[in-house]
């Protein structure tokens, strides 16, 4: 027999934590000293124990855990409840891998300030040019509420695209503009065609003519998730040569490999002369 301390040492939990799941009726002491006390366990009991934490690490509630070790859960359903977990974990870790990305971005963007050369910025006049798109909105402008939108909006709309007979003329353009009611960014994922201005059939996609403007352009080599310091290079200077903004700017896809990080992305912001 060990006593709580030792029980807890070789279990690696604390004798706090023994106390709590022999309330609750998780793990009984194998024996409790009526004088004292004092609780006693079974090495056979280590068994449990381990199966407690696992469960518990796995996310479940001590009463789910209570439930799968008392066989109140049949084997079916334990399974579809470490599915669900599984599902839950897998999405975590995806959500906290865009997170670590940005938090890279945001670290390189840092350290480049004041070292990204401006040099590789260009004005140019950029035409008015016909869009087939499709739209949706983001929580904002942030690229782990942007990219959930805009993938799949393109995921559809060169199928659809394909189905109505249309073929693109020019690259793909994506463009973002706040909500008309505050309640976010409206996603334009679009490919430049000819085609008449209109709804395409019941396809869900709009072809519209974006006007000619004047624009300060940058080239950004890589996965659009990592941005952050091109765009901000970008913003520096439009402030730096006596422009400012008069738009939202636009995404212009030069080349799309399947490995974005060869991506080759333009960025075209509509820019006017700062007034004194």
């Amino acid at each position: 027999m060990f006593t709580i301390g030792d029980f807890a040492r070789y279990g690696r939990v604390s004798a706090r934590m023994l106390r709590h799941y022999d309330e609750i009726g998780l793990l009984h002491p194998d024996r409790t000293d009526p004088s004292t006390g004092y609780r006693y366990y079974g090495a056979a009991q280590l068994a449990r124990l381990n199966r407690i934490i696992a469960l518990k690490d796995l996310g479940f509630t001590l009463q789910q855990v209570a439930a799968v070790l008392d066989d109140a859960v049949g084997p079916e359903e334990l399974r579809g409840m470490l599915r669900l977990r599984r599902t839950e974990l897998e999405a975590a870790m995806a959500a906290a891998a865009a997170r670590l990305a940005q938090v890279e971005a945001r670290l390189r963007s840092i350290e480049s300030e004041g070292h990204m050369s401006t040099d590789d910025v260009v004005m140019k006049k950029v035409p008015a040019v016909r869009v087939a798109e499709l739209t949706g909105v983001a929580g904002s402008y942030e690229p782990q509420d942007i990219s959930p939108v805009i993938g799949p909006l393109y995921d559809r709309l060169f199928p659809l695209l394909g189905a109505a007979g249309l073929t693109p003329s020019g690259p793909g353009i994506a463009r973002y503009e706040d909500a008309p009611d505050g309640g976010g960014v409206v996603v334009h994922a679009g490919v430049t065609v000819s085609a008449p201005v209109g709804p395409v059939g019941d396809t869900g996609i709009t072809v519209v003519e974006l006007p000619a403007f004047e624009a300060a352009t940058v080239v950004h080599r890589g996965s659009m998730d990592n941005v952050l310091p091109t765009a901000q290079t970008l913003a520096r200077w439009i402030d730096a040569n006596g422009y400012r903004s008069s738009g939202y700017a636009r995404e212009i896809s030069l080349e799309c490999p399947e490995d974005r990080d060869g991506w080759v992305t333009e960025l075209q912001e509509p820019v006017v002369r700062a007034t004194a």
